[in-house]
């Protein structure tokens, strides 16, 4: 029997109970289709903090990289006879042209780092071992990858710089043979090379890292992220959701990309001149100083064993080392080597930059 009153509006504790039912239905209704939860997985205490998220850190990297290449590709003409020109142009006439190569200049040196750094952490908690050797093998090709991306993107700027590296690659390619062809003007003469290694570097290599990435996260997902070998097991953490460390991860990402831009606006590339056929006088980019002085002491071919070596040695690393141990107080051995290795990389390195300031 109703008494002409209008009916009580609902309090806010009623409309509190009516919003999170619909949130929860709308969540849960994506999440049938896009299995966005399937990212809860859990995720030790551990591998929150920065050394663990080193992997996530080149992640970001490869995202700066990608937005920055997009921008740059729209005015970039990989044209020999038109490259360096184009490349001025963006620095000097597109907005913000100049800052996207600046970020996307940093960005790579940083994903290289953070590839690099993230190979070592892993390499020293021994994380690669046992069922995890198939993520190591990914990885190492994610980190090749990233080494040819560097490389190419070098020799886009068209720059003497640039051209210098790409005769040292035709040399390499030349000794060879079949093997090195795709590296080669032989290819085919309607195409010139320069335009080859931009669709390289803008389709065939991020696209291969995206595939070996997912590959990757995958395998993390399959396989958790592993202990750390300094906690027992039973005091192990109580484990978080991914998408906690997922936030973590975004945290420091967005201090990466406050000191990327810082260093894009203080200490900008440099463009330099259009290439002179003929003429050595260049040093490459840091990331290629371990065996820039091969070519002087043994000779072009030493260029390519040396790189074939250094990476054949690092994709092999859980093929070689099969103990179970994780310890680093029980991997002496393969921590000796690796760290004389990497001394003598790190030796030759700060040999270059001592002896060789502009070129050789």
């Amino acid at each position: 029997m109703t008494t002409g009153q209008p009916s009580p509006a609902p309090d806010s504790a009623s409309t509190r109970l009516v919003h999170p039912g619909r949130w929860r239905r709308a969540i849960d209704a994506v999440d049938e289709r896009m299995g966005i939860k399937a990212l809860a997985y859990p995720v030790p205490e551990h591998a929150n903090n920065l050394t663990w998220s080193l992997g996530g850190l080149t992640a970001v990297s490869f995202v700066i990289l990608l937005v920055t290449g997009i921008y740059i590709a729209q005015f970039y003409v990989p044209i020999p006879e038109d490259a360096n020109q184009s490349v001025r142009d963006l620095v000097t006439d597109v907005w913000l042209g100049g800052f996207a190569r600046a970020l996307h200049y940093w960005a790579a040196q940083a994903m290289f780092v953070f590839a690099l750094l993230h190979l070592l952490r892993v390499f020293f908690h021994a994380s690669y071992k046992k069922p995890r050797e198939g993520n190591w093998v990914v990885g190492a090709a994610m980190f090749l990858l990233t080494f040819l991306a560097v490389f190419t993107g070098t020799v886009l700027k068209w720059d003497q710089e640039g051209f210098e590296a790409l005769i040292h690659n035709l040399d390499v390619a030349e000794l060879l043979g079949g093997a090195g062809i795709w590296f080669t003007s032989e290819l085919s003469d309607r195409v010139p090379i320069l335009l080859r290694l931009y669709s390289a570097h803008v389709v065939i290599i991020p696209g291969l890292v995206l595939l070996l990435f997912v590959w990757h996260a995958l395998l993390v997902k399959r396989h958790q992220i592993s202990p750390h070998p300094e906690i027992p097991a039973p005091e192990e953490e109580v484990p978080e959701p991914f998408t906690a460390h997922l936030q973590r991860v975004a945290a420091f990402g967005l201090v990466l990309l406050g000191v990327v831009a810082i260093l894009g606006v203080l200490v900008p590339p440099v463009v330099g001149p259009t290439p002179v056929e003929g003429i050595e006088v260049t040093r490459p980019l840091w990331m290629f100083w371990w065996f820039f002085p091969m070519e002087e002491w043994f000779g072009v071919a030493s260029i390519a064993y040396v790189i074939a070596g250094v990476f054949g040695l690092i994709f092999l690393v859980p093929f070689l080392d099969r103990s179970p141990k994780r310890r680093w107080r029980e991997r002496k051995l393969a921590l000796g080597v690796a760290g004389v290795l990497l001394l003598a990389l790190v030796a030759i390195t700060i040999q270059v930059w001592v002896t060789s300031p502009k070129g050789h």
